[in-house]
């Protein structure tokens, strides 16, 4: 009830899709979708700015976002797009059916904040909190997805107001939980196609764009073909015989097993796949075992993450995991049981598609400003859609001109810090990949 009544609260505040089209758009661009860059008013920018800092300002957790969720599921309903809500818990999907025929575009949004206390001393500053793993935690967007709802919310707002003129449907998904849903919850992407997103509307591509603090303000990063990683979370178990310490014949040490299974998993990247194909790594984050100095306990466990960048390679490294370390304990008298938890799959954008739109994307933003990104170890699970659709992802740069972006504050740092001016670069490139794709593809 206190999430409703606060909801309800914001939604009064902000201003919603009060204004004209002739207020929201430039009336004096090119009506040719094909050759036109659509720009955003003065007036549209500053209802996303404001958008923004109220979403900053109210975080929430992943599948959490029910405020948040409300806010984009009355702006969209006040445009007159057709709604629906409570996709994957918290997920918001508009459809905005064109007035004459054509291709369906869908454009897509997380909403998910991270638990991170904040440290900016921007006057917007989130003080929230939130339940994570059974305790209270300080919330804070530390990954951008403020920004991303806001831009989205943007550009719903100008396609709205040139339906007439639009050849397709649009289709704007507000998703939850990209950064993971909670312990023993489904949530994201996977679970909103599980629960039939491409029932509602079957897109003929999908476009997402994610802020990026390590670019400069408006400069875009692309990359045909793979661009993150997949992840993947993996446990071992190592089960030995506990002994005295001073006697260590009379067991099996699972400590020096563990340990020689994770000299031995680093020989699977390094001498058993073909990195020539695409790159890898396993790395283990967690070894625990033991309660005394003394005593060589009976188990040992590790945990770790896989990435890489090709599915093929992806299948091989889960394969020779649980041999490695089988046949490794199994050499000691010991016994590991592998348990690998398949998470995010390899972000793929289509060459194709990223060919077709780059004409488009050069006219937002400049050739000047548009880069060949690297391969990201990092995971986004817009890969689910990227599975079933021709899809394009792309990095927006938000550090300022005047800061070294190698130096700025990292997504997901408490110091995470976005300029505002890169959320008119980022509408204006959702708003004319609609536009455009109809001719383009």
């Amino acid at each position: 009830m206190k999430l409703t009544i606060i909801g309800l609260i914001a939604l009064l505040a902000i201003p919603f899709a009060t204004t004209s089209y002739a207020e929201s758009t430039n009336t004096t661009a090119d009506t040719t979708s094909s050759a036109r860059h659509a720009t955003i008013s003065d007036a549209l920018e500053q209802r996303v700015i404001e958008w923004r800092r109220d979403l900053h300002q109210h975080p929430e957790l992943s599948n959490r976002e029910f405020r948040t969720s409300g806010i984009v599921a009355e702006h969209l309903r006040a445009l007159g797009l057709e709604v629906t809500t409570d996709i994957a818990h918290t997920g918001v999907v508009g459809i905005l059916r064109g007035a004459h025929p054509g291709p369906t575009v869908a454009l897509r949004a997380d909403m998910d904040a991270l638990p991170v206390k904040e440290m900016t001393d921007v006057p917007f500053a989130s003080t929230a909190t939130g339940q994570y793993r059974g305790r209270e935690v300080p919330v804070m967007h530390a990954c951008g997805h403020d920004l991303h709802v806001a831009m989205l919310m943007g550009a719903a707002e100008y396609l709205a107001g040139i339906q007439a003129e639009l050849s397709g449907d649009i289709m704007f998904i507000f998703q939850p939980a990209e950064e993971g849903a909670p312990d023993g919850e489904e949530g994201g992407a996977e679970l909103m196609l599980k629960e039939g997103l491409f029932d509602i509307a079957k897109p003929d591509a999908v476009f997402g764009i994610h802020v990026w603090s390590a670019g400069t303000t408006g400069h875009i990063g692309y990359r045909q073909g793979p661009l993150m990683a997949s992840s993947d979370r993996f446990e071992i178990r190592v089960l030995g015989e506990q002994t005295h310490g001073s006697r260590p014949w009379g067991g099996i040490d699972p400590i020096v097993v563990a340990s020689q299974i994770i000299n031995n998993v680093q020989t699977i990247v390094s001498r058993q796949v073909n990195i020539t194909k695409a790159p890898a790594v396993v790395s283990f984050g967690i070894v625990e075992g033991g309660v005394r100095n003394n005593i060589i306990p009976d188990e040992v466990y590790l945990e770790g993450t896989i990435r890489n960048f090709d599915m093929d390679i992806r299948s091989e490294i889960f394969e020779k995991l649980t041999t490695t370390a089988e046949m490794t304990a199994a050499a000691s008298g010991a016994k590991a049981e592998v348990t690998i938890d398949e998470g995010y799959p390899v972000t793929v954008n289509s060459p194709d598609l990223v060919t077709r739109m780059m004409p488009t994307t050069e006219r937002i933003i400049g050739r000047e400003n548009l880069y060949e990104a690297d391969l990201v170890t990092g995971a986004e699970d817009f890969s689910f859609y990227a599975l079933e659709v021709p899809s394009m992802f792309v990095f927006l740069g938000i550090t300022p001109p005047d800061q070294d972006p190698s130096a700025a504050p990292s997504n997901h740092s408490p110091y995470f810090y976005a300029d505002e001016d890169s959320l008119r670069v980022g509408t204006e490139l959702l708003i004319n990949w609609a536009l455009d794709y109809p001719a383009a593809r």
